[in-house]
């Protein structure tokens, strides 16, 4: 009796699944059916149309390619625009401990390009080493600032970058002692929670120090200058991913928090210029300077992207014509090859030097014009390991900044994401559900971890090289892979026009 029932139990849901394979058999038929008719009367797609159904394959495919080349099939070495060990070595260094290899490298020394420091015969002891001094900005400016850290966060605007990370950013960057680029969407209550120094972008919209019209108001800087926290002001006239294209905030967008911040109307359209209307040649660019550092009483210097340094010579002429005082506090060098969430891909990929090429020229520009005490050069565009901050302050910068870094400091996994507002790690996204992914009391810590392991083994190289401190590392520091796999000293291809003429 109990063998008949049991069987006849096995034989009810031998029928209840075979009705639901039929059942899924059948929706499939249907849904095949269904996508056939689509594809073959759509107009849009011409591999869909001619091969229904199984066209749409392609499209999946091209979409997993990007998910399996990351995780499965590119090397370590492979990747864009950062490799799997560039992000690692972040990822490691967000930890705060030591962030060491075994066995060997993998980066292929040969080349061309690749840097290669020169080590001393007889190093400093490590009782001779010293840590890097804080560098004076804007020494004829009423309030100068002293710059504690070599190494910086680079703009990031509250909007592109979600609040919980700007939050991380801010108490990371106190904790670390380095400052912080409000970006030129303004300054948000969340760039002051952890209380770090504060660089404010003003952008071609001027967004946080504008009147109703769109132009600088003086009231607004002077107020913003007002915040201690603000030490430095930076007038953004291109950035590498998008040199010479402005944008547009869609009136959706323009939330009544986001309306307050950046001094604009909730709901309407807000538009970005490709320039600062103001500013029509370098006279104009230096009065702009001038007059905002008399307002503000703070340094003051701007952001650009060089396609030539021949370009900017009458600028240095103009500086020495009126006198070092109208010049620049600083400027800040971004590569043809930085990043942002959006922009089109001919301006990102062709337009503006790339920062090994365009920092050089412009460091001998300043040198030449015997401005190097005066106006300090800022590195930024993809530099994010200590190798590529050390080629930076050998090349002549006096800071180097970076954006990405800090976003892998974070827990960006670099899901080319930004523009879509499904960012994965809730770092470029405004999705509740997603930022809540990023805890704030875990991150902070791993981004001031991050700047730490940065500034340490930045002047470990420095004192493998034979100087106490990086700001003395120079160009015959670094040698150059060539195309024949032979390298040559870096002041040999491009000579430097030190002040201590000491290449």
């Amino acid at each position: 009796m109990g063998m008949e029932f049991s069987m006849i139990y096995v034989m009810q849901i031998l029928q209840v699944l075979a009705l639901l394979f039929v059942l899924v058999l059948g929706a499939l038929v249907l849904m095949a059916m269904l996508f056939y008719v689509l594809d073959k009367t759509q107009p849009g797609d011409a591999i869909r149309r001619n091969y229904p159904v199984i066209g749409r394959f392609r499209g999946l495919f091209t979409k997993l390619g990007e998910f399996f080349r990351q995780y499965f099939f590119a090397m370590d070495r492979e990747e864009m625009p950062f490799n799997r060990a560039q992000r690692d070595w972040v990822k490691h260094a967000t930890k705060g401990k030591g962030n060491t290899i075994a066995f060997g490298s993998t980066r292929n020394l040969g080349v061309p390009g690749t840097p290669i420091f020169v080590p001393a015969v007889f190093p400093p002891l490590d009782e001779q080493v010293t840590v890097t001094a804080p560098m004076l900005i804007g020494p004829t400016a009423a309030i100068p600032y002293s710059a504690k850290s070599f190494f910086n966060i680079s703009g990031m605007s509250y909007g592109a970058i979600s609040r919980p990370a700007v939050e991380a950013l801010s108490r990371g960057a106190a904790r670390a002692g380095v400052w912080l680029n409000t970006g030129e969407g303004g300054l948000s209550p969340f760039h002051l929670t952890g209380g770090c120094d504060l660089v404010y972008q003003i952008g071609t919209a001027k967004y946080g120090v504008r009147d109703e019209d769109g132009n600088l108001s003086d009231e607004k800087l002077r107020k913003m200058s007002e915040n201690p926290h603000i030490k430095m002001f930076e007038l953004k006239l291109a950035q590498g991913a998008k040199p010479g294209k402005g944008g547009i905030l869609p009136g959706e967008k323009v939330s009544a928090e986001i309306a307050e911040i950046r001094g604009i109307r909730l709901g309407q359209d807000s538009i970005s210029p490709n320039r600062h209307a103001d500013i029509n040649d370098y006279g104009e660019l230096l009065d702009v300077i001038c007059h905002i550092r008399k307002v503000t009483g703070r340094p003051i210097g701007f952001k650009t992207v060089i396609g030539s340094s021949e370009s900017w010579e009458p600028l240095f002429q103009m500086i020495n014509e009126r006198g070092p005082e109208c010049a620049p506090d600083f400027i800040t060098i971004d590569g043809g090859e930085g990043g942002t969430g959006a922009a089109p891909m001919p301006l990102m990929d062709l337009v503006g030097m790339p920062i090994r090429d365009a920092l050089p020229r412009m460091v001998d520009l300043r040198d030449r014009y015997g401005l190097k005490e005066r106006i300090r050069m800022i590195a930024s565009g993809k530099l994010i390991n200590p190798g590529d901050v050390a080629w930076a302050i050998c090349a002549g910068a006096d800071f180097v900044t970076s954006a990405r870094g800090f976003m892998f400091s974070l827990g960006c996994i670099q899901a080319l994401k930004c523009n879509r507002n499904t960012c994965p790690t809730g770092i470029t996204t405004h999705d509740k559900r997603l930022q809540a992914g990023l805890v704030i009391e875990d991150k902070y810590v791993k981004v001031a971890h991050y700047a730490k392991s940065v500034i340490k083994e930045v002047e470990m190289i420095a004192h493998s090289v034979g100087v106490s401190e990086p700001r003395l590392m120079r160009r015959r520091h670094v040698r150059l892979v060539q195309a024949d796999g032979t390298s040559v000293a870096f002041n040999k291809i491009r000579p430097s026009y030190n002040a201590d003429s000491v290449s």
